[in-house]
């Protein structure tokens, strides 16, 4: 698809039909065979619900082409990121080769996709993926070259675990990271009990808990949006503890709001920097969706509240990222970022 022939979902009905299905063909394709490499005999599920229904289809289709033991599941669309699919779906989910799940929110940090993999299930999830997202940007990117380079820097962050950031805009934070970096987000899932996001291309960690303190100035996205004005947050032994800058009340709500839904001894739970990483994918681009936001090269981000998934002790059922724009990052010995300008 040429350049001049881009659309966004707002306008999909001016691309004419045949552009719109070629692109979807090619994207599925490569999901299925360049990151999934799916296998004639392997059993697929695809889950997906009204908001992604389309791209559902079309990737239902690609692994169609491939093998003939595909199902295609329609569910109502979860409430927010790490809501548990139904119970009837995560069943399913444990008894497939390969999961495939564009839905409008996360099933990444849900129980039932931890279980999928303990299982021996690989996965890719797609929460709030679009059509644009699907056939454009971080989706078209080289993966098996961007694997490659995560792998090579993974090397070099091995052993290191103190990571200082810092940006014009005002952040200082210092903290250490809990056992590892992880390298498995780079779009390339061939082996069982392996999960990715699909767009891909990032590489994180859980921040050791207890030990982050500064300030963390959000100017890139907060969740589902590109920010306009920057969030501030402090950050006092790995907690918030406090949050300012426009739109800050309508935050500091959604988290009081989830920390409702839970014990009285786990509500503070909702307020822990659950997650750093740095993107590593060239091609993704800061669209206000958390899916691609957080893998745009030379971006760093934060996410705050369950750290489950990375073997925290926060359980509190919300996970919200915000991404950083041009940020100084330096992991151990190592100078990652300069201004968002990769030095390695």
């Amino acid at each position: 698809m040429t350049k001049s022939e881009d659309f966004d979902d707002l306008h999909i009905e001016e691309a004419s039909d045949s552009v719109v299905e070629e692109a979807l063909v090619k994207a599925a394709d490569t999901v299925c065979k360049e990151c999934m490499q799916l296998q004639r005999k392997e059993n697929v599920l695809v889950v997906t619900d009204p908001h992604t229904s389309t791209i559902g289809q079309a990737l239902y289709e690609a692994a169609a082409r491939i093998s003939d033991r595909v199902l295609l599941v329609m569910m109502p669309s979860t409430h927010r990121h790490g809501d548990e699919p139904p119970a009837p779906v995560a069943d399913l989910m444990r008894k497939q080769d390969v999961v495939l799940a564009p839905t409008r929110y996360s099933l990444t940090h849900t129980r039932a996709r931890m279980q999928a993999c303990r299982e021996g299930t690989r996965i890719a999830t797609m929460p709030g993926i679009t059509m644009k997202m699907f056939t454009e940007g971080g989706m078209t990117t080289d993966f098996n070259a961007m694997q490659s380079a995560i792998a090579q820097l993974g090397k070099s962050l091995k052993r290191q675990r103190k990571v200082e950031v810092s940006t014009e805009n005002g952040t200082s934070v210092k903290f250490e990271i809990n056992k590892r970096w992880e390298l498995g987000d780079n779009g390339i899932c061939n082996r069982p009990g392996q999960v990715t996001n699909l767009p891909a291309g990032k590489i994180f960690a859980m921040p050791k808990e207890g030990t982050m303190d500064g300030k963390i100035v959000i100017d890139g996205a907060w969740d589902a949006a590109v920010v306009d004005e920057p969030l501030t947050f402090k950050i006092e032994a790995g907690m918030v503890t406090k949050i300012t800058g426009e739109g800050s009340d309508d935050v500091k709500a959604m988290f009081v709001e989830a920390s409702r839904k839970l014990k009285p001894n786990q509500q503070a739970n909702v307020w822990t920097v659950a997650e750093f990483g740095f993107g590593m994918n060239p091609r993704a681009r800061l669209v206000g969706n958390v899916l691609e936001d957080e893998k745009v090269q030379g971006t760093c981000y934060f996410a705050f509240g369950d750290n489950t998934t990375l073997g925290g002790n926060s359980i509190c059922g919300i996970h919200v990222t915000g991404v950083i724009k041009n940020p100084t990052v330096r992991i151990g010995d190592v100078e990652l970022l300069d201004d968002g300008d990769i030095r390695i």
